[in-house]
């Protein structure tokens, strides 16, 4: 699955789950989704992950690393084995898993996937993970609303966005089914919808930044130019 020189350098600090495999998830587990292109990953992808595992109390995060984002152009995606390969560099622990699940069930939109995975694990509780970057175009996704009633939903602080995406059309529309910060290790035992904002140090990069820039010192140095 990995095919990059650039990522057999270093041995992956997250586990790559491929259809040989599955995802290993038993009932009872409480386990975050965190999807997107991740072109390429970064150390804020990590911050949101990390910050969310531990306020959470995630027993595991799953990295869904899309094989192409709706909304964006496929040339500006570099190939699917380099974004997973550069995820899994960034993913830490055990309990960080990468998965092109989405390539494996064919599904193209988030909501398709959360419905998948909440039919194939009943005992499983899912919880959203994105940034609140996210947050601000999340109303732009196909099926937003029906997705924020299918599964909660926990957004990450992020650099620059953080009014914006507080007035999103989703933090208006389920204004009342925001939960306190305080609470959020409960988040993914509730009914949906149901949402939370948690503030975190910020960490002041993306992936538009990485690729514009060409950031040497990123260890996903060597796939950029792949974009």
């Amino acid at each position: 699955m990995v095919g990059s020189a650039a990522a057999r350098r270093r041995p992956l600090a997250g586990r790559i789950s491929g259809a040989r495999t599955g995802l290993a998830l038993a009932a009872g587990m409480t386990v975050g989704l965190y999807g997107g292109s991740f072109n390429p990953a970064h150390h804020g992808h990590a911050h949101v992950a990390e910050t969310a595992l531990k306020r959470l109390g995630l027993d595991r995060v799953l990295w869904l690393v899309s094989p192409q984002n709706p909304l964006k152009a496929s040339g500006q995606t570099a190939v699917l084995e380099a974004r997973l390969a550069a995820a899994a560099r960034w993913a830490r622990g055990p309990d960080m898993v990468i998965t092109d699940l989405e390539r494996r069930i064919d599904t193209r939109f988030t909501i398709d996937t959360v419905r998948w995975l909440k039919g194939r694990y009943p005992g499983v509780r899912f919880v959203w993970i994105m940034g609140a970057d996210s947050l601000a175009t999340f109303h732009l996704w196909r099926g937003w609303a029906d997705l924020a009633r299918e599964i909660p939903i926990a957004v990450i602080s992020r650099p620059g966005v953080a009014v914006r995406s507080r007035f999103s059309p989703l933090a208006r529309r389920f204004a009342r089914f925001r939960r306190q910060a305080g609470s959020a290790r409960d988040l993914a035992r509730r009914s949906p919808p149901a949402w939370c904002y948690l503030t975190a140090p910020f960490r002041n990069v993306s992936s538009t930044a990485l690729r514009d820039s060409r950031l040497t010192a990123s260890p996903v140095r060597g796939m950029v130019g792949a974009v």
